[in-house]
């Protein structure tokens, strides 16, 4: 079996890239609160926690700084856009709670995996010193801060 290089990301970009790892830990921990029998309502209060504290402004940050970069007609823009909305839609619609945690983590974690192997190397193939310098303007803003009032994720029997 073939091991993958890891990817080398420009230092503009590393910030987002460690909101993926963040996003990513949120699937880990969706999967982990299902499989240690955790109440669904558990999980999704840290959901929407994370949605409202993290995630939301993880995607318009994207939004404004990188996706002009290949420009709006761009299939990979296209997908990452229809990916944003789809997840969108899904933290702020929970008819069917045990449902939609699933989508959540399977969609979240197809997508960060979709734009940390394909698109933002296309974006740092082809984005100018002026446009990556104000994506590594947008990365400096604060560090990811856990929120630990129910780490279900841990323990099932907080």
């Amino acid at each position: 079996m073939e091991k993958k290089k890891p990817l080398k990301r420009h230092p503009a970009l590393q910030p987002l890239s460690h909101d993926h790892h963040q996003g990513l830990l949120l699937c880990w921990k969706i999967r982990q609160g299902f499989k240690l029998g955790i109440e669904p309502s558990r999980i999704k209060t840290y959901c929407e926690w994370f949605w409202e504290n993290h995630l939301q402004s993880h995607f318009e940050e994207e939004e404004k700084v990188i996706f002009p970069v290949l420009s709006a007609q761009n299939s990979l823009v296209k997908q990452a856009l229809s990916e944003h909305k789809r997840l969108r839609n899904l933290f702020s619609n929970w008819e069917n709670l045990e449902l939609t945690l699933g989508q959540i983590e399977e969609i979240l974690e197809k997508h960060i995996r979709f734009e940390e192997r394909i698109f933002f190397p296309a974006v740092q193939e082809i984005a100018t010193q002026s446009q990556l310098e104000e994506i590594a303007e947008y990365g400096q803003k604060n560090k990811f801060v856990e929120n630990e009032t129910d780490p279900f994720w841990i323990n099932s029997s907080l």
